[in-house]
């Protein structure tokens, strides 16, 4: 085994600390000491690639390691990466990973970059000559050449992730769904955490037909717990959560509706109406199937809660201004509802008119803020 020159180490533990200029003044003095070393342009390649803007000098950099050695599979490879990130050469990547294939048939990475690589490469080809058009077709037969190389790559390499990750985007291009979900969990099988897997698979099992909300939130926290600083999970989670916190208006307006029938609001065909005002006795026996519904529908549930849950939806009151919204009409509805039970009216026509302010806004809004967030 070949050993490392101590200055390309130091270069390489200032790279995974993302010390990319660190690394590159570290590597020039290298290559002042020893202009041949091939190692310290792939290097230098990779700093140049990983700082976004200087693909040209990574460029210049493997084609003065290649030029070195022409057969180097890690010059080749970088090589192909500036080729990728320098516009208008991509299509050059094609040959150059198919050399690293020939040169190192074994090699599962060389597959794995060129399955990733070669349908947009053949779509960009097929576009140019074709006016800018891709047909279904053409793109289904890109893609099957693809997902050969991707398959290649799963069978030298079944423990590395990123040959897994290729052929789901793959699958998902292609809109097989059932590939892709078997990618997903070959994903999470080798990285439990992995946030876009992890993402997918608890994004679709919440929205499966018949899950509840505290259900749906349920599984967002657990895929948080997993993976916190996902992104798209805390923003499922904040989704559940405020279908929870939605649901709570719906209590509050059966309440009003409680309230109503319990004051005989509104005449029916052959029934008489109570006589108002109504006892103190029935006043607070009204209270009762409405401290029934909060019990139920709100206190029992909201303790069945995780408490992952229950601290965002906290966080979510706190933070966004459409949850604070949902509970303020749900209060202003159960307002009204205890106005009608409480107060000993000898009139309805100010109760009716209550009833309809307590309902109106609070059932006219149901509908429109389903998708809102903020």
């Amino acid at each position: 085994m070949t050993a490392v020159h101590p200055a390309l180490e130091r270069a390489d533990m200032l790279f995974e600390l993302e010390r990319y200029d660190e690394a590159k003044k570290l590597l020039g003095q290298r290559l002042a000491e020893d202009p041949d070393d091939v190692r310290a342009w792939v290097r230098l390649a990779r700093c140049h690639l990983a700082l976004g803007n200087e693909a040209g000098q990574a460029l210049e950099a493997t084609e003065r390691a290649l030029a070195l050695d022409p057969e180097d599979i890690a010059a080749l490879i970088q090589h192909a990466r500036a080729l990728q990130a320098v516009g208008g050469r991509f299509p050059e990547t094609e040959g150059v990973l198919r050399q690293v294939i020939r040169l190192a048939p074994e090699y599962w990475y060389g597959y794995a970059m060129l399955a990733n690589w070669l349908f947009r490469i053949r779509a960009i080809t097929f576009g140019q000559a074709n006016g800018g058009e891709v047909t279904r077709e053409a793109m289904d037969r890109f893609l099957q050449e693809s997902a050969e190389l991707a398959q290649q790559a799963i069978r030298l390499a079944p423990e590395e992730v990123f040959g897994y990750e290729v052929a789901w985007l793959i699958a998902d291009m292609g809109g097989n769904r059932t590939v892709a979900d078997q990618m997903d969990q070959a994903i999470l099988r080798l990285d439990p955490n992995h946030q876009q897997a992890l993402a997918r698979q608890t994004r679709k099992a919440a929205a499966a037909p018949g899950v509840k909300a505290a259900e749906a939130a349920t599984l967002y926290a657990d895929a948080l717990a997993a993976a916190p600083d996902s992104a798209p999970m805390q923003q499922g989670l904040d989704d559940a959560s405020y279908r929870l916190l939605r649901g709570v208006r719906w209590l509050a307006v059966l309440c009003v509706g409680l309230a109503a029938a319990g004051l005989d609001l509104f005449a029916t065909d052959g029934h008489s109406r109570r006589a108002l005002p109504l006892p103190v006795g029935q006043r607070l026996w009204d209270l009762v199937p409405m401290a029934a519904v909060w019990a139920l529908g709100a206190l029992l549930r909201y303790r069945r809660l995780r408490m992952g849950v229950r601290y965002n939806l906290r966080s979510l009151i706190n933070r966004r201004r459409w949850p604070r919204i949902v509970l303020g009409q749900a209060a202003w509805a159960m307002l009204c509802a205890l106005v009608l039970t409480q107060i000993p009216w000898t009139d309805r026509t100010v109760p009716q008119i209550i009833f309809w302010a307590g309902l109106v806004p609070t059932a006219a809004t149901i509908w429109f803020d389903r998708r809102k967030r903020t």
